[in-house]
């Protein structure tokens, strides 16, 4: 079995890039599901890890963990404010250049994890920052038009609601590529056939955070591996891509 690849590692915290297809922990919805990060993790180092936050299944990168209850519970204390995520989407289209997605969200319903609650949540504030890094048009009628048109786009979310990127960009008209939730199956089955990808294309790519014991600022960045890194060079996308999240 191929060992998850470390990004960080001290006395405190433990960073992973986590691979597309690994769940994070058990869930009820994937009870088929035998191999987990957190159990990976702490199997491959010797000792108990402690996730300070989640990752979709079908996302990958920056996932860190905390070696110690009290470092959880420290980051705990400031990770809404003090935590800055950035990632790297496939979009269906050409958004604009820049924006800002201000829409309110409502939590979507768990089926399993919220038999107990409201189906009718409240909406919650999400806003989430992004830049174009680079757009394509290809010539193959995958929908309506004689050609179809992507783009790679660097998403900050400003917010931490679940699905956010993703339901954010579906409410642009430009969903995620890959996205069997929220996308289009005629273009996530282009690119299956096309370019032999068949995962959500959003990667964790970079977190910034004040390191929990010492507050200095620290950074991590999961570089673009496997078949992303190879959907990249296909589309000449690579040297539009941040140099840091670039393997040297």
């Amino acid at each position: 079995m191929t060992p998850l690849s470390i990004l960080y590692q001290d006395e405190w915290l433990v960073a992973i890039d986590k691979p597309s297809g690994l769940l994070v922990h058990r869930s009820e919805i994937d009870r088929h599901e035998t191999r987990f990060a957190i159990q990976l993790l702490r199997d491959q180092i010797g000792r108990r890890v402690y996730p300070l936050h989640r990752l979709d299944k079908p996302t990958s990168g920056v996932l860190l963990f905390a070696l110690d209850s009290d470092t959880a519970k420290t980051c705990g204390e400031f990770w809404e404010s003090g935590v800055d995520k950035t990632y790297l989407a496939i979009v269906r289209g050409v958004p604009a250049e820049e924006g800002t997605i201000d829409k309110p969200l409502k939590e979507p319903w768990d089926r399993l994890g919220d038999r107990n609650v409201s189906k009718d949540k409240p909406e919650q504030p999400a806003v989430t920052d992004y830049r174009r890094l680079a757009s394509c048009e290809l010539p193959y009628a995958v929908d309506r038009y004689p050609t179809a048109r992507y783009s790679l786009v660097k998403v900050h979310p400003q917010t931490g609601r679940r699905h956010q990127i993703r339901r954010h960009f579906k409410s642009l008209s430009h969903p995620l590529i890959g996205d069997t939730s929220y996308g289009k199956s005629v273009h996530n089955r282009f690119f299956a056939e096309q370019f032999g990808v068949q995962r959500l294309l959003l990667h964790a790519a970079e977190m910034r955070l004040p390191h929990p014991h010492n507050g200095e600022p620290l950074t991590i960045c999961a570089p673009v591996t496997g078949e992303l890194l190879r959907l990249l060079e296909s589309l000449d996308w690579l040297n539009s891509t941040p140099l840091e999240w670039r393997i040297n």
